[in-house]
């Protein structure tokens, strides 16, 4: 059996060290209560850190956070191949010598149930204490930061938007993969050189879902949404739409995340034409000169999401400013399931969907969401009427969806599978 010694945490063992955190996540049981980068920097801080190497390969890492008399235990963390052979015991032992001769008396942790670390914990004489709930309020935003957020007219989304994002099963995955996924694990993207996206444009038909999209997208980060408006900037521009675009996104800078939507880009990226002079040319210059300056910070995303992507500039369309360009298309029949479910609720299970599904063959998730209230609008009205009980019937949901105007035409259709083959970068 290979031997096994613990020593110091160094600052140069920061590389292995994520990997040995990487390989004792259990998705199953959720994340830890303590972050990877908080973990990580208590150890670089001089806190108590120990680590449990086979020659020159680290197995095991503990970690720990001295306040007075108490210190809490960060990480427990061991190699995928290392478990149950005692490495944990030791480096807890190993911590819990260090934490001693600074005074502590009250060694704790906090873990998720069967988290790696678990069995240390409990071979080492640790009491485990039931019937205890963790609370946690997250303030993402100090008072300065919240303040200029308000003024740009942004918000903190709730959580589980991404999760509610009914349907548009395509467009999601390629969301989850290209945008989420390394935004998300930036310390498993920079192990394998993989850029983390700085800028995206999402282009299709209106009413497919790009703005909720971005919004689902900053939720699942969560990232300050702050939303501009091409047409409301030009409004109450005083020194020219481009001096408040280059004031937008200098206040913007001063945020610490982001994710920057603008919708209807076009009408500040439009081909440029006419004269250098020209106040569009002025405007699409001035934005694509402030977008490099964007890309510098991690932190943060700019979304661009256009119904024409043909008419944007080519420049603003170059791999240089925007990593991906991708198509947010209408839900087929099986996204169109899908949706109609969400909205119908508990009524779907009495209601023939497939029948909703066929007779909304050109509809948006907007559309459908619109038949839906009208259908149960519908019902509901009769119920006040009649008060029969009577839930809303298919024909209620097939009688909305007669009235409603399809936002989808077969022109529409064909430009966009055009624009696909011409725009699309993955």
């Amino acid at each position: 059996m290979p031997v096994w010694r613990v020593r110091e945490f160094r600052d140069d063992d920061l590389d292995q060290a994520i990997q040995i955190w990487e390989q004792s996540r259990v998705p199953a049981v959720g994340d830890s209560v303590f972050a990877l980068a908080e973990v990580m920097a208590a150890a670089r801080a001089g806190q108590p850190a120990v680590v449990a190497e086979v020659g020159d390969e680290m197995v095991g890492m503990a970690v720990a956070h001295i306040q007075g008399e108490r210190a809490w235990i960060l990480l427990v963390a061991l190699g995928a191949q290392w478990r149950r052979r005692g490495i944990g015991s030791a480096l807890l032992a190993e911590l819990e010598r260090r934490l001693r001769s600074t005074g502590v008396r009250r060694i704790c942790a906090l873990l998720p149930e069967d988290a790696t670390g678990s069995a240390a914990f409990e071979n080492s004489g640790y009491f485990r204490r039931t019937g205890l709930v963790y609370y946690e309020l997250l303030e993402q935003l100090g008072p300065a930061q919240s303040s200029l957020l308000t003024e740009l007219g942004g918000r903190l989304l709730p959580p589980g938007l991404w999760q509610s994002m009914a349907g548009m099963t395509r467009e999601k995955d390629i969301i989850e993969r290209r945008i989420v996924l390394p935004l998300a694990n930036p310390d498993v993207a920079e192990r394998y050189r993989v850029r983390p996206p700085k800028s995206v444009i999402l282009f299709g038909p209106p009413g497919t879902g790009k703005t909720s999209f971005a919004k689902a997208v900053a939720s699942r980060l969560g990232w300050p949404f702050v939303e501009l408006f091409p047409s409301r900037l030009a409004a109450t521009a005083t020194g020219g739409l481009a001096d408040s675009l280059r004031e937008v996104f200098s206040e913007l800078a001063e945020l610490d995340e982001v994710l920057l939507f603008i919708d209807e880009v076009e009408e500040i990226a439009g081909t440029r034409s006419g004269t250098a002079t020209s106040p569009a040319h002025g405007v699409t210059n001035e934005l694509l000169k402030l977008i490099p300056a964007f890309r510098e910070n991690y932190s943060r995303l700019m979304i661009c999401a256009t119904n024409s992507v043909r008419s944007l500039d080519s420049a603003f369309l170059r791999p240089g400013r925007f990593d991906y360009v991708i198509p947010v298309g209408p839900p087929d029949a099986v996204a169109r399931n899908a949706i109609w479910r969400r909205y119908l609720g508990d009524a779907a299970e009495s209601i023939d969907v497939d029948r909703l599904v066929h007779a909304s063959a050109q509809f948006t998730p907007a559309d459908i969401e619109h038949a839906a209230r009208v259908g149960a609008q519908a019902a509901f009205e009769r119920e006040i009427l009649h008060r029969t009980g009577e839930p809303a019937t298919i024909e209620d949901y097939l009688t909305a969806i007669t009235h409603t105007r399809p936002t989808l035409t077969s022109e529409t259709l064909t430009a966009f599978e055009q624009d696909q083959a011409d725009y699309t970068r993955l």
